[in-house]
């Protein structure tokens, strides 16, 4: 199948996807307008009960650890942050759009999420030790890079399938150049379709969509590709003691140059992972 047919066929099959919850795409103006304010975000949120207390409660689980309990958005902007509050929701309305039942029998859901969970968490402590304003959208990109799996899994799952045996039967073979082989496009790319089909900035769709490409186009953010690879690296790496089965990624040297950070920054994140572990495990059990 040609690649334009094919981009036109996950399209199609993208579209069968059920709509967005109503206060996603509201978030989505209100991010991208400089006139918005906390309380048109939170005035948002509130207008979907069972997102607001999906909010609540991730923010009362143990990846979040607070003394007090958190029993309203007035309580949860100040907390968390505005920008980790709108983030969360954001992530939190994707996820419940997303088809809940696999179709491969080599694909973990939950494997998919605990690791895109830990991606989000090295991207926020990156994005802090870089002092970015917004880590809250860095947090997304992570929780949403895979996301394209979903899409390949409910939608192309023989083809799927395929990629996920042949990744697995050749150890040092990675899933997403099993992807272009077997399917014709990766997970970030079709990732970054269902992203701009629902129109969200090209400031998370452009990261999810090249983030297993070394060449960065020009216009895109190439910090947040950088920290995105960095990211995905580190969760991907065996705690001590344990030995993995796939090949953990290298990160480059080059990479660390680009963002001006070390091998000594590197360590105090694995330290943060280690530490937010059980944390990680809660916090999607809490959106249960």
């Amino acid at each position: 199948m040609e690649k334009e047919e094919l981009r036109k066929t996950i399209y199609s099959k993208i579209d069968e996807i059920p709509t967005l919850p109503a206060v996603v795409p509201k978030l989505l103006r209100l991010i991208e307008s400089e006139k918005s304010n906390t309380d048109d975000i939170a005035n948002a949120i509130s207008q979907d009960p069972a997102l607001t207390s999906k909010i609540l409660k991730v923010a009362n689980s143990a990846y979040y650890g607070f003394a007090q309990e958190i029993s309203s958005l007035d309580k949860a902007v100040p907390l968390l942050g505005f920008n980790m509050v709108k983030s969360l929701a954001l992530s939190i309305g994707v996820i419940r759009s997303l088809p809940s039942q696999k179709k491969s029998s080599r694909f973990s859901r939950q494997g998919l999420w605990t690791h895109s969970l830990t991606v989000a968490t090295a991207m926020e402590k990156l994005g802090r030790r870089l002092r970015k304003g917004d880590d809250g959208y860095l947090f997304v990109i992570g929780l949403l890079h895979d996301i394209g799996k979903i899409v390949l899994d409910q939608f192309f799952c023989d083809l799927f399938q395929r990629a996920l045996e042949e990744a697995d039967n050749l150890a040092a073979y990675e899933l997403y150049l099993a992807e272009r082989t077997v399917i014709g496009f990766d997970h970030g790319e079709v990732g970054s379709m269902l992203l701009t089909r629902w129109k969200f900035p090209t400031a998370i769709s452009d990261p999810i969509a090249i983030h297993h490409q070394r060449e960065v186009p020009e216009g895109i953010n190439a910090y947040d590709i950088t920290m995105l690879r960095i990211a995905d690296a580190l969760a991907l790496e065996p705690d001590p003691g344990e030995e993995g089965d796939a090949p953990t990624p290298d990160i480059p040297g080059s990479d660390l140059t680009f963002l001006g950070i070390g091998e000594s920054d590197l360590e105090d994140i694995r330290i943060h992972l280690r530490d937010a572990r059980d944390g990680i495990n809660d916090f999607f059990s809490a959106m249960g």
